[in-house]
Parts: C-alpha cells; sequence; structure tokens
C-alpha cells in the first residue's frame, strides 16, 4: 500500500541560481541580434532583388530571438537578506534560494517569496476562564520567524493565518491550564510564575507552530486582568487578604515584643508584678502596638486595686 502523498511533509532543499549579472550580457545580445535579424529581413524583403525565402526565414528568426529575449527577462529576480524565493516548476518542487542578490534561473519557475525575517505578532485581548473558573482578560505577544520555507509554502494553506490562529488557541489552552492567582501551596499561578508560563506558551506555540516551518523565538504575556465584571469584588478580596496579613505581622511583632519586655523586667528585677498587673500590662501594651489610632494616655495616681 502506497503511502498517503498529501500526508508528506515537505523538506526544504536549498538550491544555487545563475547570477543575474553573468546572464544579462547574454539577454541583452539576444535582444540585439533579434532587431539585427529583423532588420536585415525587411531590408531583404524591401530590396527588388531580394531573397523572399531568406528575408521570410530572417523574419521569423527575429520575432524568435525577441520572444526568447521576452522569456528570459522573467527569470531574473532580486533577494534581500534574510528574504528567499520558493521555485516550483509546474508543480514541482525545485528548491529555495536564500542568497541575496540578483539572480536568474528558469523562466518558468514560479517564484514564490517567503520572509525570512523576525516578525511580532499581538494576539488580541481574550477573555477566557483560568482553571478556576474566573474569567479573566490575557493577551501575548509571539515573535516568530520561517525556519522551513518548503513547510510554510506547502504543509499549510497560509501560513500567516495559521500563526495567528494557532496563537489564540495556544494561549486559550494556557490560560486554561492555569489558576490566576491563589493557587494551592506551591502551585504555579499565571500572576506568581509570568516568567514560567511565557516559556510554556513558547514550548506549546513550536509544537504547533513547527508543522509549519515556524521558529517561535520568543512568547510572552503583555496583558493579564480580572474580566470587568468581577475584578471589583476581586479587588476588595486582594485588599482584605492584604489587611489580613499586615495584620498577622503586627500581632506576631507585638506579641514579641511583649513578650520582650516582660522577660526584661523581669531579668532586671525592676517590678515584681503578679498575674493581675501582668495581664493589665500585657492589654495596654497590645492596645497601643496593634491599634489604628494614636493612643491617648491615661495617668493613675491610685492603685490598681482601688
Amino acid at each position: 500500500m502506497q503511502p498517503d502523498k498529501s500526508a508528506q511533509v515537505q523538506r526544504e532543499k536549498e538550491v544555487r541560481t545563475l547570477s543575474g549579472w553573468a546572464m544579462l550580457p547574454v539577454v541583452i545580445v539576444v535582444l540585439l541580434a533579434g532587431v539585427a535579424t529583423f532588420i536585415y529581413a525587411v531590408r531583404e524583403l524591401d530590396a527588388p532583388e531580394g531573397n523572399r525565402t531568406l528575408g521570410g526565414f530572417l523574419l521569423a528568426g527575429g520575432l524568435l530571438l525577441e520572444l526568447v529575449f521576452f522569456v528570459f527577462c522573467f527569470g531574473f529576480f532580486t533577494l534581500q537578506p534574510n528574504q528567499g524565493r520558493v521555485l516550483v516548476l509546474f508543480g514541482d518542487y525545485r528548491g529555495t534560494v536564500k542568497k541575496d542578490g540578483f539572480h536568474w534561473t528558469n523562466p518558468f519557475n514560479k517564484k514564490l517569496l517567503v520572509s525570512l525575517r523576525l516578525r511580532n505578532m499581538e494576539c488580541d485581548r481574550l477573555k477566557v476562564n483560568d482553571k478556576r473558573g474566573n474569567p479573566i482578560e490575557i493577551a501575548a505577544v509571539v515573535v516568530w520567524r520561517v525556519r522551513e520555507t518548503a513547510q510554510a509554502v506547502f504543509d499549510v494553506d497560509n501560513y500567516e493565518n495559521y500563526v495567528e490562529i494557532q496563537s489564540e488557541s495556544a494561549l486559550r489552552h494556557l490560560a486554561s491550564s492555569y489558576a490566576y492567582d491563589h493557587g494551592e501551596e506551591n502551585e504555579l499561578t499565571l500572576r506568581s510564575g509570568v516568567d514560567e508560563v511565557s516559556r510554556d506558551l513558547q514550548r506549546e506555540l513550536q509544537e504547533r507552530l513547527g508543522k509549519a516551518g515556524v521558529l517561535v523565538e520568543e512568547a510572552r504575556l503583555t496583558h493579564l486582568a480580572y474580566a470587568p465584571e468581577i475584578a471589583q469584588a476581586m479587588l476588595r478580596r486582594q485588599q482584605a487578604e492584604a489587611i489580613i496579613a499586615a495584620r498577622q505581622k503586627i500581632v506576631h511583632g507585638a506579641v514579641s515584643m511583649v513578650e520582650m519586655a516582660l522577660r526584661e523586667l523581669r531579668e532586671r528585677d525592676v517590678i515584681q508584678l503578679d498575674d493581675e498587673r501582668r495581664a493589665v500590662m500585657v492589654s495596654n501594651l497590645l492596645v497601643v502596638l496593634c491599634g489604628d489610632a494614636e493612643v491617648t494616655p491615661v495617668v493613675n495616681t491610685g492603685t490598681l486595686y482601688s
């Protein structure tokens, strides 16, 4: 059973062409020869004693030379740095020319220009659900270039459109594979691991776009935010979590300071405190250290028990 030819992967092969500067004098000589032959044929036909048969042959030869000149002119083409020409002869892939300069090839070759330069493609902001189902907005920029011209031209219908659609699909898949933030312990999230997530996006894009002969140089997230309908609620949650975290640090520090104060008083034997006085002191210190407002001291001229 023969393999399906349509499923075969095209491989690039680089070919050399004739120098356009070397062929240019040849083509000019053909042009001049055709003009000279045509003029001599007209003179031969117009002369009373001229050879009509010879004149007819010369006229046909001159027209043929002019036709050859016209066809040969289609063989010239130029290439700038980081450009390639894919040569196709009657549906058969002949090779790719990558050397910049002035070239000449078979005039019947179809010459498809492919840019090998780096390109930037910015994916539009997409609204997708993250791993936890929260709607988010995400966007990315992809830096890519064509590596295999034969695959880019023959293995996909339109490689530029293919890159655009596959980039959007990969970005959607990436966003649904990670939580926006507040993942489980040591879990990578879109906010906390932008560099790692960008590398994952680049790897996935390379797997998808490699089929089109495209090399992904870089892929990076450029926009990441909650969708507008939940942004305010998530902002309030983040603020509450920040306040709780700050309070935890304040309380931890206040308790440490109170413990240090009591230890210093005890070790230096400054004052002897019973349990009730110690409790009052701890309460007052915690109020001073943990309170948001400035504390106004109250001087007690009596005793704790009166």
